[in-house]
């Protein structure tokens, strides 16, 4: 009898684990899994889930169907940066967010070096504007499919100094005699510090192209992937093969490149998706009862900071 109370009290094995080692596995998760499952587990990794250095960085990635998430993932991603106290160094956010969510980031992340926003529907110049004032240490920027323009490149170098990697990465449409260096000269204007550059589906013509190597003096890589007014004949071809260790041309493969690399006619039914209404915006508003998800929360794991998700 003291044999089978004994092994019923067991302590279960990765409760022994260092804490350290701990941490290292639950980051594997990734913030919405922790916040939703991991950390109601039980008291030791909740403590190491609420531990500032565990949200250094936040990838907002959600792969499930986004107009059958059950919370909401902006009040999801103001809690992880809370909980980071002012460690924030990364943070990826993708396919939700707002000028307000960018804004309460920047302001409570002076520290962070990294940002990636993908599919950022409902953030605008202005809201990029006003956010990268608060990121002297900004290091890296990818941005991908936003409706930035020009006046956002500008002020993203001017706030952003330390820029090393900039990615402004658009779907290429079949347009017949579009062609735009606007971007490519405000890059070359206000980011010389760059190694990294990469224009996926851009406008920018072999002048534009010629603007970036003269402003960009210490370009390492340079991936013009689908920027098919850009032509590597005579002098610019040169002197881009003189210049850029890891050149990526217009017509190279786009096997490692993540997201779509779909070329979209004009007129497809796409355009509309891609050019303006985002999933979360037609999402119901029923995603913040029980904090996250569905189901009750004990009093063993409740606390003040479970109340944030609730209306």
């Amino acid at each position: 009898m003291a044999s089978s109370s004994s092994s019923m009290e067991a302590v279960p094995p990765w409760l022994e684990l260092p804490r350290e080692i701990t941490a290292a596995i639950l980051q594997r998760l990734g913030p919405i899994e922790i916040l939703t499952t991991a950390e109601k587990v039980c008291t030791a990794w909740r403590s190491v889930c609420r531990d500032p250095s565990m949200w250094r960085c936040i990838d907002m990635r959600y792969a499930d169907d986004l107009w059958d998430r059950p919370y909401s993932l902006e009040k999801m991603c103001r809690h992880a940066v809370d909980r980071s106290q002012g460690q924030l160094i990364e943070i990826n956010i993708e396919s939700f967010g707002d000028d307000d969510l960018l804004l309460y980031i920047s302001q409570r992340s002076g520290r962070l070096r990294q940002l990636q926003l993908v599919f950022p529907y409902n953030i605008s110049d202005e809201g990029v504007i006003e956010a990268v004032k608060n990121f002297p240490q900004l290091e890296e920027l990818h941005l991908y499919y936003t409706n930035i323009d020009a006046k956002a490149i500008e002020a993203i170098g001017h706030s952003c100094p330390l820029l090393k990697s900039f990615k402004l990465n658009k779907h290429w449409y079949r347009r017949q005699y579009v062609v735009c260096d606007l971007e490519a000269r405000v890059i070359a204007e206000n980011m010389p510090e760059l190694r990294h550059l990469q224009l996926f589906g851009n406008k920018l013509t072999n002048e534009g192209l010629k603007a970036i190597i003269d402003g960009c003096p210490h370009l390492e890589s340079l991936d013009l992937r689908q920027c098919f007014n850009v032509h590597f004949g005579g002098d610019i071809g040169r002197l881009c093969l003189q210049r850029i260790k890891d050149l990526r041309r217009p017509h190279d493969p786009t096997d490692d490149y993540r997201f779509d690399g779909k070329i979209y006619d004009y007129e497809t039914s796409d355009d509309d998706y891609i050019a303006g209404m985002s999933d979360i915006d037609m999402v119901s508003d029923y995603d913040d009862y029980m904090e996250f998800s569905g189901g009750s929360i004990s009093s063993l794991e409740r606390d003040d900071d479970d109340e944030v998700f609730l209306d």
